[in-house]
């Protein structure tokens, strides 16, 4: 076992959980992002119809990374938890309206305004959350030791904020693409002419935050100074996936944007890992120093290793079953 660095396995588990996470939960937060913007009621049922059957499969993965980063790494969680207290309730509350709202829209008649808006809100409310999270795991944490020692609101600066925006943008051009792959008529011609404003504004938003990034620790500007030789590849593949996403929209293809903002967020996903490699505390604890007891890693990774499989093949069969053209009047109910 010397040879099998357990500790790397388990950021590398962590690490897909939460890009996973992100990338599937995200263009169903994007559609509820999107929601009340729809032409029509027909238009909304048909998007809400659009990932009713994936959307509670998606969160598997938040759960998978959460339990794993509590097992595996239980410094992180001692600083997350008090430093996040806040952020990560109104995540969870945003997720709870929406997966409510898929409950009791369908079956309501008179409150369906209230349910419309308990699943948009709780989409935005969720998305920019999480946009939080991800701007203070950039800007870093206040600690001495291994404990949190900033304040309940360390997490609500301009920086977090402009993240959590852009991330909102970010899940809503997901939610776009995934729109105009499953939707027809009047629901994907509409999503057609918003979908490169979401781009425009997106593009603009991620040029801001890879300026402001390097800007918010020395470490961090350093680091990509240092290495520039090396981590040039990632704008410029993000670059590419701008480009082909706008290429798609203008020539009416349906997948293609799907895939390129997959791309995108590949780009940027890897773009912030390296920025604050190997530290899972920046700016002062790494992912070894926040690692549990070594055997105690051995013996949950066996399970893991047997869930992962199966996690990964209900996700690839729900979407294979599921694939193809949402008609009006079908699906949730």
């Amino acid at each position: 076992m010397e040879l099998i660095d357990i500790t790397v396995i388990w950021m590398g588990i962590i690490g897909l959980s939460v890009f996973m996470y992100v990338l599937l939960d995200g263009l169903d937060l994007g559609i509820g992002i999107l929601y009340p913007f729809a032409p029509d009621e027909q238009s909304r049922d048909t998007l809400m119809n659009s990932v009713a059957p994936i959307w509670d499969g998606n969160e598997t993965w938040l759960i998978l990374g959460g339990a794993g980063l509590l097992a595996a790494f239980p410094a992180v969680y001692a600083i997350y938890l008090p430093a996040l207290y806040l952020g990560v309730f109104l995540m969870l509350a945003g997720l709870i309206f929406r997966g409510v709202a898929f409950e009791f829209r369908f079956k309501s008649e008179r409150t369906r305004p209230f349910w419309n808006a308990a699943f948009a809100g709780g989409s935005l409310l969720a998305a920019a959350a999480q946009g939080f999270v991800v701007g203070t795991y950039i800007q870093g944490f206040e600690v001495e030791g291994y404990t949190y020692v900033g304040g309940p609101l360390d997490w609500l600066t301009p920086f977090t904020t402009f993240t959590a925006l852009s991330l909102v943008i970010g899940y809503a051009l997901l939610g776009a693409a995934w729109g105009i792959l499953k939707t027809e008529g009047i629901t994907q011609r509409w999503l057609y002419r918003l979908a490169p404003w979401l781009l425009l504004a997106l593009t603009l938003c991620l040029v801001g935050i890879s300026t402001w990034t390097p800007l918010t620790q020395d470490r961090i500007m350093a680091h990509w100074l240092d290495n520039w030789t090396v981590l040039w590849p990632l704008p410029a593949l993000g670059a590419g996936a701008v480009i082909l996403y706008w290429q798609a929209l203008r020539r009416r293809w349906e997948l293609v944007p799907f895939f390129a903002g997959m791309a995108l967020f590949v780009t940027v996903y890897l773009g912030l890992l390296v920025s604050q490699w190997p530290y899972m505390v920046p700016p002062a604890i790494t992912f070894r120093e926040a690692a549990s007891d070594p055997q105690s890693q051995l013996f949950l990774l066996l399970g893991v290793l047997f869930l992962l499989p199966v996690i990964l093949g209900y996700t690839a069969w729900t979407y294979w079953v599921f694939r193809g053209k949402v008609q009006a009047g079908s699906g949730y109910h």
